[in-house]
């Protein structure tokens, strides 16, 4: 049986796994090769335009400037949307800070019943570049 505090944790990692899982690039999306990543099952979803993951692994070849921070906020915010769409959440802040050679990721999910979910990803610019 799930009790808050266990469906508070499943939301968390459920958050995590999408912001730390390689979405597929799209069409648009500028590529050092050929190769697109992602889950393979995106390519043949259930629903259209459903896919798992983020696009954070697109800013590992990047410098880290304003621009980068900005992208970083909105590929997380992709990622999630997810649980806005299937009203599992009222709302995503993202926010981030940038230091020499590093990225924060600071992101607050909010419940309609219950506290508010909070992902903090200390370092996400070198967890990027571990891979």
């Amino acid at each position: 049986m799930l009790n808050s505090d266990n469906l508070d944790r499943a939301w968390h990692r459920a958050a995590v796994i999408s912001l730390l899982t390689w979405r597929r690039a799209g069409p648009d999306d500028p590529l050092d090769d050929n190769e697109c990543h992602g889950w393979w099952g995106d390519s043949f979803p259930t629903l259209a335009n459903d896919r798992i993951g983020s696009r954070l692994w697109l800013l590992r070849r990047r410098s880290l400037t304003a621009q980068t921070q900005r992208d970083a906020e909105d590929y997380a915010r992709e990622s999630l949307a997810w649980m806005l769409e299937d009203d599992r959440i009222t709302d995503i802040a993202v926010t981030s800070r940038r230091g020499p050679g590093r990225l924060d990721l600071h992101v607050v999910l909010s419940q309609r019943h219950g506290d508010p979910i909070t992902i903090t990803l200390d370092n996400l610019w070198l967890i990027l570049h571990a891979f």
